[in-house]
């Protein structure tokens, strides 16, 4: 089994998904533990001394002004985890939860946060178990970090609440942590505080969404040149020099994909009906543009992902001594979510985009007045037979939710904790609605392709692009049946979501294409 092996720094994006989606296994470096250690003495020096050092001997948020006698410390650190794990609504998927628990564990082990080593391997062991805490959708207002679904992961620490076992059973924490041999942790000053501060349910949400947005870009890419094929449109206008005149590098590299997958058709460019075109519509010449600017979003996000996962986010952190000898421990307000929630938000207004003019075009594919010769609704014998009519209700009303989606999240804030956390990011719902908006991208585009490959077979007498073919049997070959009269259709519909959205359109294009980039 892959193992990621966590340092003080140097997490990458391919390491979250392998721990999120992949199980790999977790081991601390020992420059990690080392780190752990130096922190851990600071923060206990300082626990020593009468002075006040607030997430060490205070309170928290509003009540910070208290000082908290050393009796009283580690009740100090288990409350904070019990009354801040006050989540509601659905569970949270588990990709989710483990990625949330592994960017903390990163956190914790960058050396900044004053968490005993024994703390971060309990983390580690109880990822590497396979067990995943109960977090709850609704709880975190994406400022002081992802505060109750973070305290939800450190309940299970403590062998408190509910977590779910590898067999995907709910059970008490406290016996799954006793089934593996993981004894609950005992925590001590700041400690509590340390695995509740952070932005890593809002980060490990948008490198999980990234990555899947980076396959639906491409395959987007693919069913748009399929429908240009299917409506006879022309390939001149994915010319790589008329690309150069505006060098937006996604615009670019979208024109390359489609001009890949349409190379050798003979449906494109040549072949005008009774109302010749000059130009195509937008929907389908404007593609390259729309889909590039949502690649050139996609790296916007990317940069701040990885700016992310470079930076120890807690508060207060473990600052060392720079060769003064000593080490001090300051309040901060690096939790703040901000520049990760503007990015969820600005990717799900790329998404709804991007369904939108994918929507556009399936429409063209079935409407007879403008799908130039194509049967109406791509229908066996319409009138009779309905063709894929309800398929684009479907899509329209992805597409109309998807635009809802697109309303920034982190446009909103709630003050909280007696005014003074006034102003909060939203980031972690900024990333749940992107998960939504993805899932419905997959969808919409899933129906442009199953009407753009249908489209492109009652074409008979022209010979589609050798990319277009390997697609059109890779996709029948996965259950997605072709022409015909009228079926059940939504299980041609579940068959063309899974092919996308486990890859497969892309895999199958890149067989002939080579790399989509």
């Amino acid at each position: 089994m892959h193992t990621v092996v966590v340092g003080t720094s140097g997490v990458t994006a391919s390491d979250v998904l392998a721990v999120a989606r992949g199980g790999a296994r977790i081991e601390l470096s020992a420059e990690a533990v080392a780190a752990l250690a130096a922190a851990r003495e600071i923060v206990d020096a300082l626990a020593a001394k009468p002075d006040p050092v607030y997430g060490v001997s205070t309170g928290f948020g509003a009540l910070a002004t208290r000082h908290i006698s050393q009796e009283l410390r580690a009740q100090l650190q288990r409350n904070i985890v019990r009354s801040h794990a006050a989540g509601m609504g659905p569970r949270v998927e588990r990709e989710v939860v483990r990625a949330l628990m592994f960017l903390r564990l990163k956190t914790v082990c960058s050396g900044h946060t004053g968490v005993r080593p024994e703390v971060a391997q309990t983390m580690a062991d109880v990822l590497n178990a396979g067990i995943t805490p109960v977090v709850h959708e609704y709880g975190s207002l994406g400022c002081s970090g992802d505060l109750a679904p973070l305290s939800h992961c450190a309940l299970t620490l403590m062998g408190e609440g509910e977590a779910e076992g590898p067999d995907g059973t709910v059970r008490p924490a406290g016996e799954l942590l006793a089934e593996h041999g993981i004894a609950p942790v005992e925590l001590r000053e700041k400690e509590g505080l340390a695995l509740l501060n952070g932005t890593d349910g809002m980060l490990g949400m948008l490198v999980m969404a990234l990555a899947d947005l980076d396959t639906l870009y491409k395959s987007a890419d693919v069913t748009a040149a399929l429908t240009l094929e299917a409506l006879l449109g022309t390939d001149k206008v994915l010319a790589p020099e008329l690309h150069a005149i505006r060098p937006h590098p996604g615009q670019g590299a979208s024109a390359a994909n489609m001009l890949a997958v349409l190379k050798g058709s003979q449906l494109t460019g040549h072949h005008q009906d009774d109302a010749p075109r000059v130009q195509d519509a937008y929907s389908v010449r404007c593609a390259p543009q729309v889909a590039g600017a949502g690649r050139d979003t996609l790296a916007h996000a990317r940069l701040v992902a990885e700016r992310e996962l470079a930076a120890a986010v807690d508060n207060p952190v473990v600052l060392p001594g720079f060769g003064t000898g000593g080490g001090r421990v300051e309040s901060n307000g690096n939790f703040h979510g901000a520049p990760v929630a503007y990015v969820l938000d600005f990717l799900a207004i790329a998404a709804a985009d991007l369904g939108s003019i994918a929507e556009r075009r399936t429409d063209r594919l079935l409407d007879k007045n403008r799908s130039h010769g194509l049967p109406p609704f791509l229908a066996d014998d319409a009138g009779v037979d309905s063709g894929l009519m309800i398929a684009q209700y479907t899509q329209a009303a992805l597409v109309s939710e998807l635009k809802r989606l697109a309303v920034p999240a982190s446009a909103d804030s709630i003050p909280s904790s007696a005014m003074q956390e006034d102003h909060v990011s939203m980031g972690w719902s900024a990333a749940r609605k992107l998960r939504t908006a993805v899932d419905n991208l997959t969808r919409v585009i899933a129906i442009e392709l199953y009407a753009a490959t249908r489209a492109i077979e009652l074409r008979e007498g022209l010979t589609p692009a050798p990319a277009s073919r390997a697609v059109i049997e890779a996709v029948r070959g996965a259950g997605v049946q072709g022409p015909g009269p009228d079926r059940f259709l939504a299980p041609d519909l579940a068959a063309a979501d899974a092919f996308v959205r486990g890859g497969d359109l892309v895999a199958a294009v890149e067989k002939v294409t080579g790399p989509l980039r």
